[in-house]
This record gives structure tokens, C-alpha cells and sequence, in this order.
């Protein structure tokens, strides 16, 4: 079998970036601890140059290449420019905070790279195989990155769960992967599609498959009852490692989906469906209610995401081209608001001192006026308080919903949603009602603030004006 040297153009990001992530590791052998900013500096602009590349490669129809075991089009080119965008500002944030751990080392930058090539392997996958080699690129590297701190033993044993329920998840998925090829005979997601539309009886061994990969899914996604790694891993991890696991790998959990379910498995819809309605019912509540008795942010946060991916399933579950732009929409909308949220905690950490406390957000429109009112933006956008663009991304979900037909369900999700503002609200109160425990100024450097401040100014632009972020998604998608 021969390859065309023009097969590999659609890969050219992918390429790229594996090229730099390599060079970087070895130019970080040279560099003293005093000189890690260059791996630093470095790491950005293979970020920056891959996200070019994704834009200009970017096709106006679907390329299939490398025996049909890569796809290149709009929904992955749009995806990866925001796995990149994201993954900047994830750096851009950990920087002041790893350093004052001694944790800023060359590991950290190289393995969120090579993390990044994994979910753009996964974005574009269309072959079962190829999408199996994107997620456990990702998921090595995200079992690496929790355990780096090797003088925690909550990050020690973060990792251990994280490896051990990771490593049967994916065994699940594997498992059902092999049933779908054992009932249709190809890994292609396109073959699988047209062997289930052509064959209308439906095969026993075909359905233990998706229920298997279903789960796999769930577990990735974070979806309740397959999320009990979550609060353990966001609790356990350094908040750097933390910000980056619960951001850009949601987008490619997403695309995960949408080849696997919609793409390969479509025709198994009413299928798949029932199963995303309990994951998605289950996820909502518990997500919520959990939620409101933690007295760790970085533990409500977690929750707070399982809500946030039961919305994402609302969107696929729809099974319309609505329903598919307004998922993919939410999760972008979350990436960016997660992004701010965690990005907080670390803006009010300093040596020595964990910010992950609810308390520690006391008083804070005191100590910073400005802060406190990007942390209020970021609060009210995940409770999806309008003018915000959080509101705007659990309307489109709950449009989507009613149009398919599912209008009960599109009320749970605003009952649970109502339940989940309460705390949101909650650390709003603590930042201008109730008296500082800490007076120390915030001890961060100007890329972090502007980073921070830039990041909730974007929620609210998003907010007033969410039009072309949402046409940009049914486009993509359509």
C-alpha cells in the first residue's frame, strides 16, 4: 500500500506540532531551572503556530485520508483552534503558580503538548482504532501531569484512582469496540454507519457493543454514575494540572462523541439515546445537588462540571443538527468559564497556600474590586444568569431539547439548573458580604492578570453579543 505525500497535507498540524514538542524537550536538557521561561515562551508559540495551521488547512468539506482512518474538516478545525487557544491560556496561568512550587519544569509544558496532539487525534479520528490511539495518547499523559508532584500524597493517590478507573474505562470502551467490529467487520466509522442503516433488524452483539462504549464514554465525559474519579482528581491534583484536565479535553470528549454516536453509531439513535437521558438526568442532578455541600472550590467545581456535561448530552441526545451545534456550543462556552473559574483559585494562591477553600474567597471585593468582579462574571455565566453567555449556551441546549420533542426533560434541566445557582450565588456572597480572613494583596504576575481579566471580559462579550459564536457552531456542524 502506498501513501500520497499529499495524504499527509490535512495532518500538517498534527505533524507540526509533534515536530515542536519534540524540539522542545530537547532544548529543555539545556535549560537551567532560571532559564525555563524559554520552554515556557516556546510552548506557546508551537500553541500559537499550530492553531494558525488549523485555521488554514481548515477545508469547507470533509477530507478522508490515510486509509480512511483520518477525517479533516470544519467541526475539527474549529475544535482544535480552541484546544489550542484554551491549552495557551492554561499555561499562561500555571506559570506564576508552578513556579512557586518548584514545579515549573520543562514535563509540565511538553506533556500538555503532546496532551494537545492527543486530542487532536482524537477530534479528526474517523476509524475506531484512530480514535482509541487519540484518547490514550491524552489519557497518558493526563495520568503523568496529576501525579507531578511527587511530594503530595493527595496527588500521589489522585493519580493511582485516576490510572486504575482510567485504565478500566478504556478497557470498557476497547471491549465494545471490538463487539462493533465483530458485528460489522470494519473499524471505519463510515462503513459501520452504512452497515447499521442497511441492515434494519438490529444485532445483539451491535447493541452490547454501544452499551459498552456508551460507558467508556461516560467515564470520560465525567458523567454520572461513572463519575466518581472527578471530585477526587480535581481535589487531589495541583490546580495547574486541574485547570488543563477540566478544560480542553471537554472539547475533545465532545468530538469523541460526535464520531463515535453520531457519525459511526447513528443509526442506532433511538438506542443511544435512552442511554444519554439517564447519564444526563442523573448527571444534572447529582452534579447540582452534590455541589451545594462541598466546601472546596475546586471540588464544586467538579461538580459543578458533571452538571455542566449533563447539558452536553442534552444537546447530542437531541439528535438533531440543532441539538449537535448547541453541545458543541456549551462545551466551548464551559472550556472558556472553567478556564476563568479555576484560573481564579490560582490567582489567590500564593507559596505554601492552597486558594481551594470557599472561605478563602472571603472579602475579596475588598481586597480587589476588579477580580472580584471577573470571579462574579465567571459565577453568574455557569449558573447561566443572563446577560452572560452561559445563559445563552443552556438556551440553545434547552431549545434544541423542546424542539426534539423532550420537553420534560428540558424542564428538569431548568429545575436542576435553578437548584445549582444556589451555589454559584454562594461564593458571590462570600466576596462582598462577608470580611476578608486574608489582607495580603494578590501576589501575581501582569500575564496572569491580563490573562484573567481578558478571559472574563470575553464571557461577557459573548454574553451581549453570542450570535457569532453560535453561527459559527451550526455551521461547523451542518
Amino acid at each position: 500500500m502506498t501513501v500520497e505525500i499529499s495524504e499527509f497535507l490535512p495532518l500538517l498540524p498534527e505533524i507540526a506540532l509533534l515536530c515542536m514538542a519534540c524540539g522542545i524537550l530537547l532544548v529543555d536538557l539545556f535549560l537551567t531551572d532560571e532559564s525555563r521561561i524559554v520552554t515556557y515562551l516556546l510552548s506557546l508559540l508551537a500553541l500559537g503556530g499550530t492553531g494558525m495551521l488549523s485555521l488554514i488547512t481548515a477545508p469547507t468539506q470533509a477530507t478522508i485520508v490515510l486509509s480512511d482512518s483520518f477525517i479533516s474538516d470544519p467541526m475539527s478545525a474549529v475544535l482544535k483552534v480552541f484546544i489550542c487557544f484554551i491549552t495557551a491560556g492554561v499555561l499562561v496561568y500555571s506559570r506564576h503558580y508552578l513556579s512557586l512550587r518548584q514545579l515549573l519544569k520543562g514535563e509540565f509544558f511538553v506533556l500538555a503538548l503532546f496532551g494537545v496532539l492527543g486530542m487532536m487525534v482524537l477530534v479528526s479520528a474517523q476509524s475506531m482504532l484512530t480514535i482509541y490511539l487519540g484518547l490514550e495518547l491524552l489519557s497518558l499523559v493526563l495520568y503523568a501531569m496529576v501525579a507531578m508532584q511527587r511530594d503530595s500524597g493527595m496527588a500521589t493517590e489522585a493519580a493511582m484512582k485516576y490510572f486504575v478507573l482510567g485504565a478500566l474505562a478504556s478497557g470498557l470502551l476497547l471491549y465494545g469496540m471490538s463487539m462493533i467490529y465483530g458485528a460489522t467487520g470494519s473499524l471505519d466509522l463510515h462503513k459501520i454507519s452504512q452497515y447499521i442503516l442497511a441492515k434494519p433488524e438490529k444485532d445483539l452483539v451491535l447493541l452490547m457493543g454501544l452499551v459498552f462504549c456508551v460507558v467508556g464514554l461516560g467515564f470520560k465525559m465525567g458523567a454520572v454514575p461513572f463519575h466518581m474519579w472527578v471530585p477526587d482528581i480535581y481535589h487531589g491534583a495541583p490546580t495547574a494540572v486541574t485547570l488543563y484536565i477540566s478544560t480542553a479535553p471537554k472539547l475533545a470528549a465532545f468530538a469523541m462523541i460526535m464520531r463515535l454516536l453520531v457519525e459511526g453509531l447513528g443509526g442506532l439513535h433511538a438506542d443511544w439515546q435512552q442511554l444519554l437521558v439517564i447519564l444526563a438526568v442523573l448527571s444534572m442532578g447529582v452534579g447540582n445537588i452534590v455541589a451545594i455541600a462541598q466546601t472546596n472550590l475546586k471540588r464544586m467545581l467538579a461538580y459543578s462540571t458533571i452538571s455542566h456535561m449533563g447539558f452536553v448530552l442534552l444537546g447530542v441526545l437531541a439528535g438533531t443538527d440543532e441539538g449537535y451545534s448547541a453541545a458543541m456550543y456549551y462545551t466551548i462556552v464551559y472550556a472558556i468559564m472553567g478556564l476563568g473559574g479555576f484560573g481564579m483559585i490560582i490567582l489567590l494562591s500564593r507559596a505554601g497556600f492552597e486558594a481551594d477553600n470557599l472561605n478563602d474567597f472571603k472579602g475579596l471585593n475588598d481586597r480587589s474590586p476588579w477580580f472580584a468582579g471577573m470571579m462574579l462574571i465567571f459565577m453568574f455565566s455557569m449558573a447561566g444568569v443572563p446577560p452572560f453567555v452561559g445563559f445563552w449556551a443552556k438556551l440553545s441546549v434547552l431549545q434544541a431539547v423542546v424542539g426534539a420533542g423532550l420537553v420534560w426533560l428540558a424542564v428538569l434541566a431548568v429545575i436542576f439548573s435553578i437548584i445549582g445557582v444556589f451555589y454559584y450565588l454562594r461564593i458571590v456572597k462570600l466576596m462582598y458580604f462577608d470580611k476578608a480572613e486574608c489582607e495580603e494583596p494578590l501576589d501575581a504576575g501582569f500575564d496572569l492578570r491580563a490573562a484573567l481579566s481578558a478571559n472574563g471580559l470575553a464571557v461577557l462579550f459573548l454574553g451581549l453579543f453570542p450570535g457569532s459564536l453560535m453561527a459559527l457552531c451550526a455551521s461547523v456542524i451542518g
